[in-house]
């Protein structure tokens, strides 16, 4: 038997899944808790859940390559980028104490496109900058999440 590439990432996203929904079973819960509708496991276990059945789906309706198929694609793996992509992820993780959410997610995303192959500046910002000007706007305004503007200000001398 013959596994195409989305068997085998549907098979990983199945084991991430499923590793996932066991860890947010483990999540402490506040004492009454455990009798609320919506508490700290709901969202995770919601997660874990569609991303079980996602991954089934995947699996389920994938093609399996056939030996006599002369047009199948040669799978060329990009280990180079995957690792500039992961170095980026560990750079951004640094930055986002300095250089705070909003500067540090705009400069990550616009890398991470450029490392993805788009060059244009014009789409670099209007897919990085007005992504995470919402998303920060919903975390702090709509669910009252603080997010600290970043050490940037301090180094420019203006607290």
């Amino acid at each position: 038997m013959t596994l195409a590439k989305d068997h085998i990432s549907g098979l990983i996203f199945l084991v991430v899944s499923v590793t996932y929904g066991y860890y947010a079973q483990q999540i402490p819960l506040l004492p009454g808790d455990e009798f609320e509708p919506f508490n700290a496991q709901t969202l995770p276990l919601a997660l874990a859940t569609l991303g079980v059945l996602l991954s089934i789906i995947l699996i389920a309706t994938a093609k399996r390559p056939s030996e006599a198929d002369d047009t199948a694609e040669k799978v060329r793996y990009q280990f180079s980028l995957v690792a500039k992509l992961l170095a980026l992820t560990s750079l951004y993780a640094l930055a986002l104490n300095g250089l705070g959410f909003v500067l540090a997610s705009i400069l990550f995303l616009a890398t991470g496109y450029w490392l993805l192959g788009v060059r244009s500046v014009k789409l670099l910002a209007v897919a990085s900058i007005p992504f995470v000007l919402v998303f920060w706007l919903v975390l702090t305004q709509l669910l009252d999440i603080y997010l600290a503007p970043g050490q940037w200000l301090a180094w420019l001398g203006a607290n």
